[in-house]
């Protein structure tokens, strides 16, 4: 071989090996995830396979495009309906042995159902645990981004963020300029559980053009009186109750609202519990419903909405 050409191809392999090896030493490490309640979590994204220890978060995790890193599902999930044909361990407690069996990479879990403390044996086991926490909508937007980042599907995670957010400020732009019925958004019908100013269901009933009559309690829940609900005297009554319950009910429950405007108007609704009570995807679905049964006439329902 003649000497010019073998000296450029020394210098050519000189020069890709020695690129090869600045760029290797350049090339940033990839940032450890911390999750929402401020731990480092030793995981290298994209992870192949996922467990949730919460319904919300597997919702979150299809609507982020990785359903098909879900590798199990837990007793409570039911949404969606590729679910059904995984194997299931329980959370409470968590059934730490089931688990692990499943090799996941990574788990993630919420600290408003799950124990953080579940996430030492499970690191003991060689599983990370990411928390997440939500307080706010803008929370659901976040975790569906920051799920597509750890299991790689940044581009369907950010498309389903957009969706969410584009359905909630179109609602918004909706319910502007409408009066604004009292509201009481209840868990239950008869002992009365109900939303205090941390809980992001005031944006919801904020966003579907109601006033919350417990936006003004502190914390995220609050236990009412039969006194509080006849002082506060909403004009309109949700309750994430179920398909059984109604105005007759509600009254032999507290026979002293006969005099609230919404049990004497016939505004007394159920929803739902899934659209309310799963921080996900589905929230907009639920802030859309509200919006409904607050204002029927204004979404083509002047009959009042009537219980779901």
């Amino acid at each position: 071989m003649p000497l010019p050409v073998r000296l450029c191809l020394l210098l050519a392999a000189l020069f890709a090996t020695g690129c090869g090896e600045r760029d290797a030493a350049s090339a940033p490490a990839a940032p450890t995830p911390t999750d929402d309640l401020g731990r480092a979590v030793a995981v290298a994204p994209p992870v192949g396979r996922v467990l949730t220890l919460a319904p919300n978060l597997t919702e979150i995790l299809f609507a982020a495009g990785g359903g098909a890193a879900l590798v199990g599902a837990s007793q409570a999930d039911d949404f969606p309906a590729e679910v059904a044909a995984l194997p299931r361990y329980g959370t409470y407690p968590l059934d730490l042995e089931a688990v692990v069996a499943l090799r996941p990479d990574l788990v993630l879990a919420t600290n408003q159902v799950n124990n953080p403390d579940d996430a030492r044996p499970l690191a003991e086991a060689g599983v990370p645990t990411y928390f997440f926490s939500f307080e706010t909508l803008d929370d659901v937007q976040r975790a569906l981004r920051r799920v597509g980042e750890l299991v790689g599907t940044e581009a369907r995670a950010d498309a389903a963020a957009d969706s969410f957010e584009t359905r909630l400020q179109r609602l918004a732009a909706r319910t502007d300029s409408l009066a604004r019925p009292r509201t009481l958004l209840l868990i239950g019908d008869e002992t009365l559980f109900a939303f205090g100013s941390a809980s992001y269901t005031q944006q919801m009933i904020a966003l579907a053009g109601g006033e919350s009559v417990t936006a003004h309690f502190d914390g995220e829940a609050v236990t009412l009186s039969d006194e509080f609900v006849l002082e506060a005297a909403p004009d309109v009554i949700v309750g994430t109750f179920g398909a059984d319950t109604d105005a007759a009910r509600l009254l032999a429950l507290h026979p002293a609202w006969a005099s609230v405007p919404a049990v004497a108007a016939g505004r007394v609704h159920s929803v739902d519990p899934d659209l309310v009570l799963r921080p996900g995807p589905r929230l907009a679905d639920g802030t859309e419903t509200l919006a409904r049964l607050l204002h029927p006439v204004a979404f083509g329902d002047p009959s009042g909405g009537g219980t779901l």
